[in-house]
């Protein structure tokens, strides 16, 4: 009898390994269709025209983070990192974080395998490995006793939420989430993230049937493509973007599966979004974030897009309040 439940459960397991691996090789990476997903127009020319020199931190690997960093006026300023989101890099912060610098020492990298020196572009070494970055940035540039606060616009906002749920959370005294992504299936996701997002769906699943019995050998493969605007590509900056993205690291930029538990573990935040996000349907915010939490402050900018929430006036404003009720 035992002999036969064992040959069940050994066969039952070859089945389900061998689903996944066709799953896995069903799909590749396809040539996107003609589209311009999101609009950087503004964002592109929000930035300096010299902005500011990268300057390397050193992770605990090794791996020369690139960063950007924003002086603070204010003796007792906080330090407020912002985490840019999917495709792009910290350039996308750099109106605002000159705006910051008033308030706050600011720093912003360009995560791990994205910007002008990525290592492996779109891909990390591990699920959990932009965490271990934030926590050693934040140690590497917190002065003692210093205040910090998270901050990150759509997938880096939700690293941001993952990292509040993760092992360092209690690094952070505050968090800043701008239109954030919080998973593939949450009431604020619209289709593919409004037509920016290209997901290998029949490679996930059968990679997340792997991982669920902790087999990551192929966690390298590509499961999400970016609809970058040609006008990014062919422009100055092209060579920057970042177009597609691993399983792990697609993984690892976003909160856990259980989104809700990380949402619960955060530091009082605000959130800031746009009414007319072609990503996100920015109304769903509060009601499900509110469920679980009760440190958020909600600000939905009437007639403000995905990519435009970062520079608009509102979004300034907001992170400047709560630096100053820190």
């Amino acid at each position: 009898m035992i002999r036969k439940v064992l040959t069940f459960l050994v066969s039952s397991l070859v089945i389900t390994l061998g689903i996944a691996l066709v799953l896995i090789l069903s799909q590749r990476p396809a040539v996107l269709p003609p589209g311009e997903g999101l609009d950087f127009t503004n964002m592109l020319a929000a930035a300096e025209p010299a902005p500011l020199s990268l300057t390397q931190v050193a992770m605990r690997d090794g791996y020369p983070l690139q960063v950007r960093r924003y002086a603070g006026q204010a003796a007792d300023a906080p330090l407020l990192v912002l985490v840019h989101g999917s495709g792009w890099h910290g350039l996308q912060f750099d109106a605002l974080a000159r705006d910051l610098a008033v308030s706050a020492d600011v720093v912003v990298p360009d995560l791990r395998g994205h910007g002008t020196k990525p290592g492996r572009r779109g891909d990390i070494n591990y699920i959990n490995q932009f965490e271990d970055d934030l926590a050693d940035l934040i140690t590497a540039t917190a002065k003692p006793d210093q205040k910090v606060v998270l901050a990150g616009h759509s997938s880096g906002g939700g690293l941001a939420i993952r990292f509040a749920g993760g092992a360092h959370g209690a690094m952070l005294d505050a968090a800043v989430l701008m239109a954030p992504f919080l998973k593939h299936n949450a009431p604020t996701m619209r289709p593919n993230a409004g037509g920016w997002a290209h997901p290998l769906l029949r490679r996930i699943i059968g990679l997340g049937i792997l991982n669920t019995f902790r087999i990551t050998a192929l966690n390298h493969l590509t499961i999400m493509q970016f609809r970058m605007p040609q006008v990014v590509l062919d422009g100055p900056l092209g060579d920057t973007a970042t177009t597609a993205y691993s399983y792990r690291l697609n993984t690892g930029f976003a909160p856990r599966g259980d989104y809700l538990k990380d949402v619960a573990a955060l530091p009082r935040f605000t959130l800031i979004a746009g009414t007319s996000d072609e990503a996100f349907d920015a109304a769903q915010y509060e009601p499900i974030l509110s469920a679980v939490t009760d440190k958020g402050r909600y600000i939905l900018v009437d007639g403000v897009g995905h990519l435009d929430i970062v520079d608009a006036p509102e979004t300034r404003q907001a992170i400047e309040s709560l630096i100053n009720d820190l």
